[in-house]
């Protein structure tokens, strides 16, 4: 057997329920792969030596492959072990990447390209190498710690991968660390978000044109699939992509190649899907929105991006990179700031966040944000919350004092300073004060937003220049004020 080794890498094909079939042994042959089948876990030890690989089929849970696990352990060694699982069981592919699997497949998966790229993947006659660190993102509250080591785990996986979350959560962020810690790293990474595009135009994009195909077709065109040769295409807001062209995705993804439009010659691919939606897929199925053949095929892992509000020890580590990203002077957050940003319930999620501190940024002339640069887009909230009681830098709890922070903070995740600094933050004790009128809510905000602009600007001009406003309707917003009785008003 090691003479076979030598020149043919060895998988052990550990399946107690069903033979190995043809098809199977035939795609790993074409791919220079030895096969063997074994059934029980003795005769997996007799040979595992020898092996480079095992490829594990699953039952109805991950205990099998952690026997495997421990008889490897035990035997000094770290062969790899790939998992085969039903295609619609996309828990237990989950629970088996968590536990430590290679990579997941599905249990008709006969491609013999599937096969070759686990040849590319690992080196045989090496442990496997360690993910490459993400940089540049922030995965600080133990929810996000958790998808950060999930993901990059699936990350030297080469499957699909579907991201689930509303909004803003940070979907793209979640497509580029997969893109980044996998073996695709110095190759592109292209992104199409589907809802964006003209329909007419998703097609052309996605699988390009051939000269002449249509009227203004004045040259060839590649389409993202092909400019995303050797890296990672995502899919952004998938569950938006018209019927028909789902059907031509999922022959795309079934075939690894395609045929330009108005073209003859077939293009291979090389290229890694990412997929990401804030809709409910099992709905869109049911309600025949969706392809349920092109879900399972994009799904091979369904990874959550949880709400801004349920992840509250993100807030103000994201905070703080989003005043950074624009201006990287040391910034500082009042501890009465960080209190409002983590009461506040963020509908809009990151985005609103970076949309709130871009704000603070005009309104803030020392780089140190205040309740008074606040600026939420839910005005009653925003109102409430800026009611909070007076607390000066000695009466705040320690885990409310945000220290300076500059651009080397972000350098790598997960981010130790934040966990022990601002992972666990308290709000005040005393309850703020209810707002019931909305239009006051409102004109409260407007009014505390206008007066610390003018206060921070050397004319009305400037003001309404940083307030993204024209000098009359500054003017007439401050007669406004003055009618409603706000006698700082009249100041200016």
């Amino acid at each position: 057997m090691k003479s076979l080794q030598a020149t043919t890498p060895l998988a052990l094909w550990l399946d107690p329920e069903n033979a190995l079939s043809p098809e199977h042994s035939q795609a790993l042959q074409l791919a220079g792969w030895a096969v063997m089948p074994v059934t029980t876990l003795h005769n997996l030890a007799a040979h595992a030596a020898d092996a480079a690989l095992v490829v594990l089929h699953l039952g109805l849970d991950a205990t099998r492959l952690k026997a495997v696990q421990q008889l490897l352990q035990e035997a000094g060694l770290n062969t790899p072990i790939v998992c085969r699982v039903d295609r619609q069981d996309i828990d237990l592919a989950v629970e088996a990447m968590q536990a430590g699997a290679l990579t997941v497949l599905g249990t008709q998966d006969t491609r013999p390209a599937t096969w070759s790229r686990l040849q590319n993947q690992l080196n045989p006659t090496a442990p496997r190498s360690a993910p490459q660190p993400v940089r540049h993102v922030v995965f600080v509250d133990p929810a996000s710690q958790h998808l950060l080591a999930l993901a990059r785990k699936v990350a030297l996986a080469d499957v699909t991968a579907l991201l689930v979350g509303p909004t803003g959560s940070g979907k793209e962020v979640l497509a580029r660390v997969l893109h980044e810690a996998s073996g695709r790293a110095h190759g592109p990474f292209v992104a199409l978000n589907c809802a964006a595009m003209p329909e007419n135009l998703i097609e052309d994009m996605l699988f390009g044109h051939e000269k002449g195909a249509f009227t203004g077709a004045h040259r060839e065109q590649k389409g993202l699939f092909e400019q995303a040769q050797g890296g990672t295409l995502f899919l952004d807001e998938i569950g938006e992509m018209p019927m028909h062209l789902q059907s031509k995705l999922l022959r795309v993804l079934q075939e690894r190649q395609l045929t330009r439009l108005g073209g003859q010659s077939t293009i291979q691919l090389n290229v890694r899907i990412v997929a990401a939606t804030n809709k409910d897929l099992k709905k869109a199925i049911a309600e025949r929105e969706f392809r349920e053949d092109l879900y399972y095929r994009i799904a091979t892992f369904r990874m959550r991006l949880l709400p801004l509000n349920e992840r509250p020890g993100d807030i103000i580590p994201l905070a703080m990179q989003s005043l950074l990203q624009h201006d990287k002077k040391p910034w500082q957050l009042h501890p009465q700031a960080q209190a409002m940003l983590l009461q506040y319930p963020w509908p809009g999620n990151v985005r609103e966040l970076e949309n709130v501190m871009r704000r603070a940024m005009v309104l803030c002339p020392d780089h140190v944000v205040t309740p008074a640069h606040l600026m939420f887009d839910d005005w009653l909230t925003a109102a409430s919350t800026a009611q909070t009681p007076e607390m000066t830098q000695e009466q705040a709890p320690t885990s409310l004092v945000q220290p300076v922070m500059d651009e080397s903070t972000f350098a790598m995740v997960p981010t130790e300073s934040f966990t022990t600094s601002t992972g666990i933050l308290a709000t005040p004790d005393e309850p703020s004060p209810a707002v019931t009128d909305l239009n006051s809510a409102a004109r409260k905000n407007e009014h505390q937003v206008i007066m610390a602009t003018l206060a921070n600007t050397p004319s009305k001009t400037e003001a309404a220049k940083r307030l993204g406003i024209s000098p009359r309707t500054l003017r007439y917003k401050l007669a406004q004020l003055r009618e409603h009785g706000l006698g700082m008003a009249s100041a200016y």
